[in-house]
């Protein structure tokens, strides 16, 4: 690997950090802010907005060690100084509130100490940091110490109230110990790892929609609820979606089971190609989640048997009206027609479901074809010969 590949490395760890901090600040002060909501790269690394205004704009800085002492000549400090005297208007009293979020700590007797919230002096932290401004000679903070010492005193006295520091932030391996404990209030007892990596899904889809653009804000009240969902997916008349469709890919499966029982017994019927295909795909994801269920333990075998039997009436009844509809001397393509239509007709029928609450259709689908696969339902009217004469092929 090469040089710039692990000089990349830093960089790629702290927009990572920023995005998932982004999530602890959501549900750390979330509560306390029932009507804003929160942006990444939009107004700041992260940022607060009420009624369509910034209200608090926040830099977040991540410095892999422990032990890192943050000082009022840090490169991190004028730099953010920077930024917002570019973007916030520091002489602006009204202004949204400031902060400068790192994993450092702040060192004793600097203006950074001055700016916590358990130490605040603001005079203090004002003198400290003229002081830097005129004594460093970094020329990588130059620019932003020109441009502080230019504001009018009482511009700076403005700004630096404005600023705040929270130091010892989280590294990012400690992030999802802080999003846990969080929401310890949401944990489904023996379920608490399932749930957590949902919530941790939803929020890198949310994250990513915001930082493309695609998403302008998430708000406070929307985030709670998709919290509550998916919490919701763990009680006793529901299951949590575990694969989404998004996460299959169609090509490698129809490969994969195209010989298999289900496949066929869908081209006894001349199944349309393209929703043999999402057949396919309703099968695995079933399959899927009947195992991962049953490994997570959200459910007993019994009641996969207990739902599987409903199918298999349900099928049975509608077989019986089928085979009634045919004449005696029926040919094959009067048979795959009439297969096809009870087909189509069953993976249309939405009312069984293995729990109440539980009504994505994926599944009740997926399981009939996985009745299918077993001989145990079919579609075309003499589809137990011809499933019995695959079986003493693969015999």
């Amino acid at each position: 690997m090469g040089k710039g590949s692990h000089g990349a490395a830093p960089n790629a760890i702290g927009y990572q950090h920023q995005t998932w901090w982004a999530l602890v600040e959501l549900l750390q002060s979330g509560a306390g802010r029932p009507d804003a909501a929160l942006s990444l790269e939009l107004y700041d690394d992260v940022a607060w907005e009420e009624k369509g205004t910034p209200s608090e704009l926040l830099q977040v800085k991540h410095h892999m060690g422990e032990h890192r002492a943050l000082t009022d000549s840090a490169t991190d400090v004028w730099r953010t100084l920077k930024v917002w005297m570019d973007e916030a208007s520091p002489a602006d009293a009204g202004g949204p509130a400031l902060a400068l979020v790192t994993t450092e700590t702040a060192a004793d007797d600097t203006a950074v100490a001055a700016l916590r919230s358990s130490t605040r002096n603001e005079k203090v932290a004002l003198r400290l940091l003229e002081q830097v401004a005129r004594a460093s000679k970094s020329q990588l903070t130059q620019t932003a110490r020109q441009q502080f010492l230019g504001l009018a005193s009482s511009e700076r006295l403005t700004f630096v109230s404005r600023i705040r520091v929270i130091d010892q932030s989280p590294h990012i391996q400690d992030i999802a110990a802080q999003v846990k404990q969080r929401l310890h209030w949401a944990l489904p007892p023996g379920h608490e790892d399932l749930f957590l990596a949902k919530v941790w899904r939803w929020w890198d889809e949310t994250a990513l929609a915001l930082l493309r653009g695609t998403q302008r804000r998430v708000d406070v009240g929307d985030a709670q609820a998709a919290i509550a969902d998916i919490r919701d997916q763990f009680t006793r008349d529901n299951l949590p979606t575990l694969l989404e469709l998004g996460d299959v890919n169609a090509g490698e499966l129809e490969q994969k089971y195209r010989m298999h029982p289900f496949v066929q017994q869908m081209h006894w019927v001349a199944f349309p190609p393209r929703n043999l295909q999402k057949a396919i795909i309703d099968y695995y994801r079933a399959y899927t989640h009947s195992v991962r269920w049953l490994e997570e333990d959200l459910i007993g075998a019994a009641e996969l048997t207990r739902f599987e039997n409903e199918l298999v009436d349900e099928w049975d009844r509608e077989f019986e009206w089928m085979l009634d509809s045919l004449d005696e001397d029926a040919g094959d393509d009067e048979k795959k027609s009439a297969g096809k239509t009870l087909l189509r007709q069953l993976l249309g029928q939405t009312g069984l479901c293995v729990r109440s609450r539980f009504n994505d259709p994926f599944f009740a689908r997926g399981q009939r074809h996985m009745l299918a696969e077993l001989g145990k339902v079919g579609w075309h009217p003499d589809f137990e010969t011809r499933i019995a004469e695959i079986l003493k092929v693969n015999a």
